[in-house]
Formats: structure tokens, sequence, C-alpha cells
């Protein structure tokens, strides 16, 4: 029999009796354990582990080992995205899910957020069948995950190097980021056509970039492990354009995304 995949589960939890651990343990047992064990996961919850509100060494360690990692981010609890942020640096996969009516802080805005209302069989089936997806994805494209630190990393090794095609990966995605920018000072959440015709050329400009590194392994085995890294940059720059264009021109659900000047001290 093959061994069960482990499975760490971060979230609001709350004292034992408090709505928020019922909560907690209504989404743990109907939404994410059924999904992840048809996946051949082991989801623990911290609270098994450590007691409640503490971050320790155990935690830390699952967050760096761990397979697999599922965040509730209902409540906004400030521990758990904590902890989001030492996955994220561990640049291991992780699935994020929300209760369908709080507010996605602007920051994560542009990942794949799970809404859920867990008083709602209908909501909770889709949950399920979403998390369910995300799961074998993520599965399909096992290596290294792309997260806001770990771009952070690569952009800084692609302004270092003396590769051109390294170099105008980093243009891109200053320019993303002055775009990102834009829309938090914005609040808007919406791109005006000439930054909307923008992204449509720098996913173009990715793609042709994509490609010349591709044929540049090919020919000089000497730069394959500094091309891998250009194509792999490529495909995250390309794979952020896609989720922003998206995100931005159609209606959110009615989890809203927070800028910054909202969000509570």
């Amino acid at each position: 029999m093959a061994e069960k995949k482990t499975c760490f589960v971060i979230g609001p939890i709350g004292e034992e009796g408090s709505e928020i651990r019922a909560r907690s343990d209504k989404v743990l047992k109907h939404i994410i354990t059924p999904p992840a064990k048809e996946c051949g996961y082991e989801p623990v919850r911290a609270d098994a582990i450590s007691e409640a509100g503490i971050i320790t060494s155990q935690i830390i360690e699952r967050l760096m080992e761990d397979d697999l990692v599922i965040a509730d981010l209902s409540h906004q609890n400030p521990n758990v995205f904590y902890e989001l942020a030492l996955r994220h640096v561990f640049r291991k996969p992780v699935v994020l899910m929300i209760d369908n009516d709080q507010e996605i802080p602007f920051d994560i805005s542009a990942a794949r957020i799970i809404p859920v209302d867990y008083r709602d069989l209908d909501s909770v089936e889709e949950a399920k069948a979403e998390l369910t997806k995300q799961i074998k994805a993520i599965e399909e494209n096992s290596g290294d995950v792309d997260t806001p630190v770990s771009m952070a990393v690569d952009l800084k090794e692609l302004r270092a190097s003396k590769n051109p095609v390294a170099k105008s990966n980093a243009e891109i995605i200053e320019r993303l980021q002055d775009i990102r920018m834009f829309m938090e000072k914005d609040g808007s959440g919406v791109l005006g056509t000439d930054l909307m015709e923008e992204c449509r050329e720098m996913i173009d400009r990715v793609a042709a970039i994509r490609s010349i590194a591709a044929e540049i392994r090919l020919r000089e085995g000497a730069y394959e492990q500094e091309c891998g890294g250009i194509a792999r940059q490529c495909r995250a720059v390309d794979r952020w354009l896609l989720v922003l264009m998206g995100s931005v021109t159609r209606a959110p659900h009615s989890a809203r995304r927070v800028t910054p000047h909202e969000r509570p001290s």
C-alpha cells in the first residue's frame, strides 16, 4: 500500500467551544479532508501538533517539508499569513481558500483562491471539486513553485545576469510591478485600455524570450542551467500576466479584494 502524502492545514482555529473553532472543524471535516484523502494525502491541522496560536518548530518543519499545504485565509488571522509567507519562502505548493463573504487581501488577490460557504451544500461541493482540481494540477506540474518571494529572488538574479535575455525578463517583471502599484493606488481593480494593451504586448514578448532561451539551451550546453532558469521565469511571468488580465476584466465573486489602505491595522 502506497504511503500517504503529507498535507498540512493552516487556518483560524480559535478556542474550544468558540464559533471560529466550530467553523474550522466543519471546514476541515467536510471540505478539506475528503478531496485531500481522495488524492492520497493525510491532512493534519496545526492544532494537532501544537497549542493553538503558537508557531512551534514542528509547525515550521511541516511548512518546510510537507508535500502540500492548504491555507484557509478566512478572518485574516495573522499567524496564518505568517505561515503562508514561510511556505512561500520554501517554494512549496499551497492551495488557498476563504469564506466567500470575506475580503481577499490585495497582495495575494492574483492567486487562485477557492471561495466557500460552509453553510451552503452547493458551495461545499463546488469547493471540494475545485480543491481536487488544484491538487491534481499541482501534482501534474511538480517542481519549483513560483511565489512572491521566489519571484523577488529570481528578479535579483536576472538583474545581475550578463545574459541579455535575462535582463529583458527583469525589465518585464519590473514593469509588472509598476502596473501592480498603479492598481493598488487606483483601488478599482480595473486596467485601462493602454495598460491592457501593454500586458498583451508583454505576453508576446515573454513567449519570444522563452523560445530564444530554449534554442540557446539546445545549442549551448554550458548555459543550460542559466537558460533553464530564464525559461522558468518566462513561464512564471506568462502565468502572472494571464492571471492579471483575467482577474481585472471579470466581475469578482462575493469575496472581494481589499486594497492596502482598507486593511485593519
